[in-house]
């Protein structure tokens, strides 16, 4: 099997609207409505997102009738790597953007995509990801939350965990099982529903990571009424719509430049005094950093074409995030200063990348999930 990464259409044209993008996120940190950091995709800033939802920033390839722009997953990927390059709190909206609608889009009723497309893309709902659970380990095929029929939708059982923003957001997609496995299929029995957070049933609890964040939540759910119209795709299918799910999760300039404000930064302190290990070092950061993001943009022209490219973006995952572990570590070694946690200085923003580091190779699949993927298209497992 040889991995498929084919030219995507040019970023010729696009000057001005990077151009564009600039002047925003410049006018809006002058303005003090953020100071970069890395990971600005968790970074949660409602009001941020609905000035993003007011210039047409999200939902941007989907069509006007649901309130998109219509423009090309190139013209997206500018605007995404813009916002993420300079640090900007993309978090509130970045679940709904990146997939949660693209699914809702690709496989939900007329009446979902009227019903929530157009909040999404005006940046007023947001949504988190139901897919790990406590008890389920790396295996996804091992979930153990449950959908049973009941008149008019569904009741909903289990504990979803590890949900980026999901105490703060207003909706969740969730993987759950509506009947058995099949003989030589784990995947069989699974659906995909939309889950309304405010529903009675839910209760969220908030989880603080080493450094004191609170990013992630974990989700349980009592006897939680979904409508039939909230069902993603048909009732079964919910192994193939998480896989879709997954490439676009995967794929993203995120899985490479979340530590890029702080490269940024490092390369302006080291401007004029860098030894010739640290120009070495950085010039290889670099051009890593060219690779991956002409395999993601790549993967995001076939996903605008309805490719499902899981491999690609499985390589580009583990790659990606191999290499923001590594950024941190380099930096450590170029340092003038030792780092420290907390505060708002360079030191103290390497020594957080320093520690959030490890948690890098969890969201999104663990490398040896991700490995796995790739093994079996080549043939070796």
């Amino acid at each position: 099997m040889r991995f498929s990464f084919p030219t995507a259409d040019p970023m010729d044209g696009l000057t001005a609207l990077r151009r564009e993008v600039g002047e925003f996120l410049s006018e809006a940190r002058s303005a003090g409505a953020f100071t970069p950091r890395c990971s600005g995709w968790m970074a949660f800033d409602a009001d941020f997102s609905r000035s993003c939802g007011e210039r047409g920033y999200i939902g941007m390839t989907w069509p006007r009738r649901y309130g998109g722009q219509e423009r090309s997953a190139i013209e997206r990927y500018v605007v995404v790597e813009e916002m993420l390059a300079a640090g900007a709190p993309v978090g509130a909206h970045w679940i709904a953007d990146r997939q949660s609608g693209p699914q809702i889009l690709n496989n939900g009723s007329e009446e979902l995509k009227r019903e929530l497309l157009p909040r999404i893309a005006r940046g007023e709902v947001f949504f988190a990801i139901g897919m790990s659970e406590p008890d389920a380990g790396s295996d996804l095929s091992n979930i153990r939350s449950r959908a049973r029929k009941t008149e008019g939708g569904w009741r909903l059982d289990g504990r979803k965990i590890w949900m980026t923003n999901g105490h703060r957001a207003h909706y969740l997609i969730g993987l759950f099982r509506t009947g058995p496995a099949e003989a030589g299929s784990r995947h069989a029995g699974m659906t995909q529903f939309i889950v309304d957070l405010s529903a009675p049933g839910i209760e969220r609890r908030p989880i603080e990571d080493m450094i004191g964040e609170k990013d992630f939540t974990e989700v349980v759910l009592d006897e939680v009424f979904v409508p039939d119209h909230y069902v993603l795709g048909m009732p079964g299918d919910g192994w193939r719509l998480v896989m879709a799910e997954l490439a676009y999760e995967r794929s993203g300039p995120e899985r490479f430049l979340s530590v890029f404000p702080l490269l940024n930064e490092a390369v302006d302190l080291l401007r004029g005094s860098a030894t010739e290990v640290e120009r070495r070092g950085i010039g290889r950061i670099v051009a890593h950093l060219a690779t991956l993001r002409e395999m993601s943009i790549s993967i995001a022209a076939r996903l605008a074409r309805g490719e499902l490219p899981s491999t690609e973006a499985a390589l580009v995952k583990d790659l990606g995030n191999a290499l923001e572990r590594e950024i941190p570590e380099v930096l450590r070694g170029f340092a003038r200063q030792p780092p420290r946690h907390g505060g708002d200085d360079y030191s103290q923003r390497l020594g957080d990348a320093i520690l959030a580091a490890p948690s890098f190779t969890l969201r999104g699949g663990t490398p040896e999930i991700l490995r796995g993927i790739i093994a079996r298209e080549l043939g070796l497992r």
